[in-house]
């Protein structure tokens, strides 16, 4: 396997599972599925190594990992979106003008900028920060878990 494969599959399976309809609701939870793909990773790199897997390593791939799946969950829900835009469009406009408070000019603001490519810019400036230090985070714990242990030196 080569030096950032794992953070590659890591971060295929970030954007798999945070893209899906139901399962990538999961994300809501700590980020889930972001935390689990950064331990997917340092499980990755230590199954490549006979040594212990650096940290530096493993934060890195935690970071790369985090941002390929922002990139992919973000085209992922884009392309869902462009299935089912006009349903949701239709959804979000009927429950801004049940808001009597919001005035118009405000719910046609919020319209534009909740729909079309506007969305998907919005999920990337929050998706790439947020999975790259939860992708950090799972890559630190995938460390508590799979590191190999050095041998005790030998005395002599």
């Amino acid at each position: 396997m080569g030096r950032h494969q794992p953070a590659l599959l890591g971060g295929l399976f970030i954007g798999v599972m945070s893209a899906l309809p139901v399962i990538g609701t999961a994300n809501v939870c700590c980020c889930l599925w972001v935390v689990t793909g950064g331990v997917l990773v340092v499980y990755l790199q230590q199954q490549n190594r006979p040594d212990p897997v650096e940290t530096a390593d493993a934060v890195l791939g935690g970071l790369i990992a985090g941002i390929i799946g922002a990139l992919i969950a973000a085209a992922g829900q884009y392309l869902m979106y462009s299935i089912t835009g006009e349903v949701w469009q239709e959804a979000v406009r009927e429950s801004l003008e049940q808001q009597s408070e919001i005035p118009p000019e405000m719910r046609d603001t919020l319209m534009k900028f909740l729909t079309g490519p506007s969305l998907w810019v919005m999920a990337l400036a929050i998706g790439i920060p947020v999975n790259a230090v939860f992708a950090m985070l799972g890559a630190l714990l995938g460390l508590a878990f799979f590191r190999k242990k050095l041998p005790p030196p030998t005395q002599v």
